[in-house]
């Protein structure tokens, strides 16, 4: 029997904050795409995701929004396959007040709905 741990997104917190970002890119977009990673990282068009994944710099604070997402993203995955995660990011979430993750993550101040969007995802995992 598998079993679920409390804080499933610990695991994925420490590989947000170790790994290199152009290696987080990289393991993002296999993830999420790079339209969707675009997008949280505030760019036009995935020309940029190519150069993060070439060991390009983030613009502004695209780096701690990519970090946040990867930790989110990674603590889906780990339940879900890449399709449910998608949609996850992307879809009105009652746990958010039908608002959607991916938009919450780019356009809001992190320390205030970061904690929201990880709930969100632990009672996802749960399965509630």
């Amino acid at each position: 029997m598998l079993e679920t741990p409390a804080r499933p997104e610990l695991k994925a917190h420490r590989e947000a904050t170790t790994t290199v970002f152009s290696d987080l890119i990289r393991q993002l977009v296999d993830i999420l795409g790079k339209k969707l990673i675009a997008y949280i990282g505030g760019v036009k068009d995935v020309r940029a995701v190519d150069r993060w994944m070439e060991g390009g710099d983030a613009y502004k604070d695209a780096d701690v929004r990519l970090r946040f997402a990867f930790q989110v993203a990674k603590t889906l995955r780990e339940h879900d396959d890449k399709r449910v995660v998608q949609a996850w990011f992307t879809g009105l979430n009652p746990e958010l007040d039908d608002r959607v993750p991916i938009r919450l993550i780019r356009e809001e101040d992190l320390e205030i709905v970061g904690p929201e969007i990880l709930r969100a995802a632990r009672s996802f995992v749960a399965g509630g």
